[in-house]
């Protein structure tokens, strides 16, 4: 079974979680989709680029999900969300995919 890049769990997880939370109105659940794929996405990225690069792509992840908020107030909301999660997307293949 084919791998799935940590560049679509961090983006999924970020999108997924804001869609979670949007749709069922229990913001703890979207939560837990955002902390299981943060989660899942940090180990791989230590595993596949190491703790440094890790640990600042768990930083982003981090900012981005904060960062949504205040963009949203000025784009939209899904208009936020798929912005950051680009570029957690795209971080996460520069530093992490693409070397496998």
């Amino acid at each position: 079974m084919a791998k799935v890049p940590t560049a679509v769990v961090a983006a999924g997880g970020l999108v997924g979680g804001y869609g979670v939370a949007r749709w069922t109105r229990k913001r703890q659940l979207g939560g837990a989709v955002l902390a299981v794929a943060g989660i899942t996405a940090a180990r791989r990225w230590h595993r596949q680029a190491g703790t440094p690069a890790a640990g600042a792509l768990t930083a982003a992840y981090v900012a981005a999900f904060a960062g949504s908020h205040p963009l949203a107030k000025k784009v939209g909301a899904w208009p936020a969300v798929f912005g950051v999660a680009g570029a957690v997307a795209l971080a996460s293949w520069a530093v992490a995919d693409r070397r496998g």
